[in-house]
C-alpha cells in the first residue's frame, strides 16, 4: 500500500529522477525537491530536471562494453533515464548521445504525467527527519545542504575537481578543413575531425601547457578525478600524451590527403539539428579568453564561436563504503538513502543506475521487504558492490568497468571477454529480477 507520507527525493538530476520514477511505478507518492530555477549550481544553466552538464554522451551503446552493458540492464529494469536517452538520441557512432534539451523535457514530461508526483522548486537546507528521504543532490550539492549532510553522516567530505568541455557553434566551423569519420569505420561518420600535422600539434601543445588557468580559491586543494583530467593538465604529463589520448588519430583517414593525420580533435554532435558540437575529451580550466585564443589554433576552429566554455567546479561525494548499507541506506539513519554521483558512482549512466537501485530499495523498505542486491556479476550489482564495499581509506569515484566485476571463470580470448561478461551478466540479471518479482513488479 502507498505510504501516508510521500517519499522525499532531494535533487532533480538523473539519479533523483530515476529513483522517483521507480518509486512512482510501484505506487509510491513522491515529492522531488529541486532548487532550480530558484538557485543554480556553478555548472547548471537549464531550468529543466535531469540537466546534462559535462557532455551529451552516455558513452558506448554496445553490451560488450561495460557501460553499454549497464545501459542494457537498465532497459530491462524499465529505466526512465535510458528510455529518454533512446528516444532523444543523436548520431554518435556506437555511442549513445542525446539532444540535451529534448532529453530533459522528455523526462520532466513523463514524471509530471504521474498522479502521485509533486515537484517543489526550492532549495532544501535541512534533511527531513519524518519522511523516507533519497538524497540525490549530485556532485554539486549546495553549501547549506552539504553542511547538513556532513552533520548527518558525521564524516568529513571527500572531494575532487571536475572540468567540462567547451561546446562549439556549428555555424562557426570551417567545414573545408574538417572531415567526417568515426574511428575504425564505425557508424557513418558521426564525428567531425579536425586534423593536425606535427608542427601544428606541437605549437598547440605548447600553448596549452602555458595557458592561463582560472585560479583556485585560497581554501581549495586541487584534486581531479583521474578519468576526467583537464586537457592542459593531461598535456603537461608529456609532449605526446594528447596524440596518444584524446587527440589520437588512430582509425581516422583524412579524405583530402588519404593519410592518417598526426593528431585529430574530434567534435561530437550535441543536438538533433547538428547546430552544436562538443569538443571530445577537451574538459578544461583555462580562462575563457585563453580558451578562445588556444582552441582557435585548431584547424577548422579558427573562427569558432563558443556556445559554452569549458569550466571547473567542485564535485563532492561521500565515503559510501563507510556510511552506506548495500541497500544504500545510511547506517546511522535508516530513513535516509543516498543515490547518484554523491555516492561515488561516476558518470551519467552510473549515477542513474544507483538512482534506480535506490528507488527499488525504498519501495521494498516501505512494504517491509528486503531486496537482495543484484548479483555482483551484473553491471548493476558490480557498481553497487563497489560503492558500498570498496576500501574506505582510499575510496574514489568510479566509472563502470569490467575490472570491478568478478573475473570470468573460464579462459577466453581477450577480444571475446566483453561478450562473455555481457552474456553472464544479462542472464544473472534476468534470473535475479524473476526471483525478486514480488518486490519489483509494477503496481
Amino acid at each position: 500500500m502507498p505510504p501516508e507520507k510521500p517519499i522525499i527525493v532531494i535533487g532533480g538530476g538523473l539519479a533523483g529522477c530515476e529513483a522517483a520514477w521507480q518509486l512512482l511505478q510501484r505506487g509510491c507518492s513522491v515529492v522531488i525537491f529541486e532548487m532550480k530555477p530558484e538557485a543554480f549550481s556553478p555548472a547548471h544553466k537549464s531550468p529543466y530536471l535531469a540537466e546534462l552538464v559535462c557532455s551529451n554522451s552516455f558513452r558506448s551503446n554496445m553490451p560488450a562494453n561495460a557501460v553499454g552493458l549497464l545501459k542494457e540492464e537498465m532497459r530491462i529494469m524499465n529505466s526512465l533515464i535510458i528510455e529518454a536517452a533512446d528516444r532523444t538520441a543523436v548520431p554518435a557512432g556506437r555511442a549513445l548521445a542525446v539532444d540535451r534539451t529534448r532529453f530533459s523535457i522528455y523526462i520532466e514530461k513523463m514524471l509530471l504525467s504521474q498522479e502521485r508526483l509533486a515537484i517543489s522548486r526550492k532549495e532544501l537546507h535541512e534533511i527531513p527527519d519524518d519522511h523516507m528521504v533519497v538524497i540525490a543532490t549530485g556532485p554539486l550539492t549546495s553549501h547549506a545542504l552539504a553542511k547538513s549532510i556532513a552533520e548527518l553522516t558525521g564524516s568529513d567530505y571527500l572531494y575532487f575537481y571536475d572540468a567540462i568541455s567547451p561546446i562549439i557553434d556549428g555555424d562557426s566551423i570551417d567545414y573545408t578543413k574538417v572531415f567526417r569519420a568515426s574511428r575504425y569505420d564505425e557508424g557513418q561518420g558521426d564525428y567531425l575531425n579536425c586534423p593536425m600535422e606535427r608542427a601544428e600539434y606541437e605549437q598547440f601543445w605548447l600553448a596549452l601547457i602555458e595557458g592561463e588557468e582560472v585560479p583556485l580559491k585560497p581554501f581549495e586543494e586541487l584534486k581531479f578525478f583521474s578519468g576526467c583530467l583537464p586537457i592542459e593538465v593531461l598535456a603537461r604529463s608529456g609532449k605526446h600524451t594528447l596524440a596518444f589520448g584524446p587527440m589520437k588519430p588512430v582509425g581516422l583517414i583524412d579524405p583530402k590527403t588519404g593519410k592518417q593525420p598526426y593528431a585529430a580533435v574530434q567534435l561530437r554532435q550535441e543536438d538533433e539539428g547538428g547546430r552544436l558540437f562538443n569538443m571530445v575529451g577537451f574538459q578544461t580550466k583555462l580562462t575563457w579568453p585563453e580558451q578562445r585564443r588556444i582552441l582557435r589554433m585548431i584547424p577548422g576552429l579558427e573562427n569558432a564561436e563558443f556556445a559554452r566554455y569549458g569550466s571547473i567546479h567542485r564535485n563532492t561525494f561521500i565515503n559510501s563504503p563507510a556510511l552506506l548499507e548495500a541497500s544504500l541506506q545510511l547506517r546511522t539513519k535508516d530513513n535516509v538513502f543516498f543515490a547518484g554521483q554523491i555516492t561515488g558512482a561516476e558518470g551519467y549512466v552510473e549515477s542513474s543506475a544507483i538512482g534506480l537501485i535506490a528507488g527499488l530499495n525504498v519501495s521494498c523498505c516501505l512494504s517491509g521487504r528486503v531486496l537482495m542486491p543484484p548479483p555482483a556479476t551484473t553491471a548493476l550489482g558490480a557498481m553497487l558492490n563497489y560503492i558500498t564495499h570498496a576500501d574506505q581509506k582510499n575510496f574514489q569515484p568510479m566509472n563502470i568497468n569490467f575490472g570491478i566485476f568478478p573475473p570470468l571463470t573460464e579462459k577466453v580470448p581477450k577480444k571475446d571477454r566483453g561478450r562473455h561478461y555481457a552474456e553472464r551478466s544479462l542472464k544473472a540479471l534476468r534470473d535475479w529480477k524473476e526471483r525478486q518479482v514480488y518486490d519489483l513488479s509494477l503496481s
